[in-house]
């Protein structure tokens, strides 16, 4: 096992051993029978942080487009540094630009 900051790597042999003992399975019938105030309990808010419920966003996203488009190599090295998922990333922050224009021009 090795430990960077708050994330634990486990080898797969260590993982397999982990799956013998039967550890690291969830037990959701003990999830399930917690009241919510139990529930509400166990969340370590200083660790993970407050809920921000401003930032919600409820709407379905539309249809996708895939199309080829040009970058400078340097926009998007850091980009494929966020790891997977860095298209949606991507999209995200040309999303929060348009609206930040849109109601500057509404």
């Amino acid at each position: 096992m090795r430990k960077e900051g708050t994330i634990v790597r486990y080898t797969a042999e260590e993982v397999e051993e982990m799956r013998r003992r039967g550890e690291g399975k969830s037990n959701l019938e003990a999830v399930r029978a917690l009241t919510e105030e139990e529930l509400e309990a166990s969340i370590d808010y200083e660790d993970e942080g407050y809920p921000d419920w401003s930032t919600l966003n409820t709407e379905l996203p539309g249809a996708s487009v895939s199309f080829s488009m040009s970058y400078d190599t340097d926009v998007l090295a850091w980009f494929q540094a966020l790891g997977p998922g860095y298209q949606i990333k991507m999209n995200e922050v040309l999303r929060s630009y348009v609206r930040a224009h849109t109601k500057k021009t509404a």
